[in-house]
């Protein structure tokens, strides 16, 4: 995790490098095949939404709230795009923007899928920033079981006529040796990604929810040898503490699992259950990140890709959500399951009272219901969350006759 922050650092200082040194810079929704393809041809991936939670943790995202607000948008809407429309709208390099803040597009990939907020960011952005060149996808929003192969033509055409607008605003041709090796490298992260994660079924889970920050990689560093060689390290350290028999805690009496986004302004708070030998060992967050590749084809590989990633978190049916968390619940023996009830990301938050009645009904996992807000701390009360989680936590270990 130390080094973690280091790679957050890089990763910001070399958008503003690219930006130096004259090489395009893109802005574009996470969860999609055209980061790969932007490693590939040398240009700079830019991850608007993601630079939000980087905000809340920094303490800098009320201000851009303020912003937004003042502007005429709903405090009800989604954090994710109330501060990034209120970082662009205000001083965007000032000296409390996180990481020296974001450089300016030269180009805008609005993909067109995934929740309605993240589409409206985009086209707002397109507004803010007419200067810069824009590619607007028409990917299908299609449930993750009705994929068929004729969604998957018609993305593969949308990936090369990505490919080709590129090529014409950058003046730069895509490498397809580079390319297959973009995509070799973030099938890899996946596969490391997903061993890093399947070690927390162990009893003691080796590490928490709280080190959930580890996605950073998976985020903005798909395609690259970066991601690989870090992930690899994290593998090392993982099976090392596993073999050791070496917890979060002394002694792992509960085992948790959380429901939607965390508060990125206090990931610490995932930590809090400890106190009562409590360890939050699975979530729905981290599900979506990590798809693996045929690389063997790889642009059809990345339209897979883009058309697999929102419906496997924001854009998916509540009876797959329910099946989803079911399964995570056997598989890492949870104790009691957290639904964050949050404010600031609807699509996600509903269904959970149906979840919640079918963890009881089925496996006789109790849960408790946390009110917040993954961006905004003005809607979560410290108070209110210590007192739920110290009754639901005295509860589990009631049950467990501890």
């Amino acid at each position: 995790m130390r080094e973690l922050a280091s790679l957050v650092m890089e990763y910001y200082a070399e958008c503003h490098r690219a930006k130096a040194e004259g090489r395009p810079v893109g802005w574009m929704p996470p969860m999609n095949g055209g980061i790969e393809v932007f490693y590939a041809m040398g240009l700079m991936p830019v991850f608007p939404e993601n630079y939000s939670p980087v905000c809340a943790a920094f303490g800098a995202a009320p201000p851009h709230f303020e912003t937004s607000e003042a502007m005429g948008f709903s405090r009800d809407l989604c954090g994710y795009m109330r501060n990034i429309l209120g970082y662009v709208h205000g001083d965007m390099h000032g000296p409390l923007e996180p990481m020296g803040g974001l450089p300016e597009p030269d180009l805008i990939m609005s993909f067109g899928g995934g929740c309605i907020p993240a589409m409206k960011i985009f086209q707002h952005l397109e507004r803010r920033f007419p200067h810069a060149k824009v590619f607007r996808a028409d990917m299908p929003q299609v449930a993750l079981d009705d994929i068929k192969e004729h969604h998957v033509a018609y993305a593969v055409s949308e990936m090369h006529r990505f490919i080709e607008f590129l090529e014409r605003n950058t003046g730069r041709k895509l490498d397809e040796e580079r390319l297959h090796e973009a995509v070799n490298l973030s099938d890899e992260a996946c596969r490391l990604f997903d061993r890093i994660m399947s070690f927390r079924r162990n009893i003691p889970a080796p590490f928490g929810a709280s080190e959930i920050g580890l996605m950073f990689v998976m985020v903005t560093r798909q395609g690259t040898r970066t991601a690989v060689d870090f992930l690899s390290r994290v593998l090392d350290e993982v099976a090392c503490r596993a073999e050791a028999r070496q917890g979060v805690v002394e002694e792992e009496r509960l085992r948790l699992f959380w429901d939607n986004i965390p508060p990125w302004y206090d990931l610490g708070l995932l930590r809090y259950f400890e106190k009562a030998g409590g360890v939050v060992v699975a979530e729905t967050y981290s599900s979506a990140w990590s798809i693996r590749l045929d690389t063997g084809d790889p642009i059809r590989a990345l339209a897979v890709k883009s058309l697999m990633s929102y419906p496997l978190v924001s854009c998916v049916s509540i009876d797959r959500r329910r099946d989803m968390v079911l399964r995570a619940c056997r598989d890492y023996a949870i104790d009691g399951a957290v639904f964050h009830s949050n404010k600031s990301c609807v699509p996600i938050t509903l269904g959970q009272a149906d979840i919640m009645k079918a963890l009881e009904r089925e496996l006789g996992i109790p849960s408790v219901t946390i009110d917040g807000d993954h961006m905004d701390i003005r809607n979560f009360s410290l108070a209110q969350f210590q007192t739920r989680a110290d009754a639901f936590m005295e509860t589990l270990l009631e049950r467990k006759g501890r």
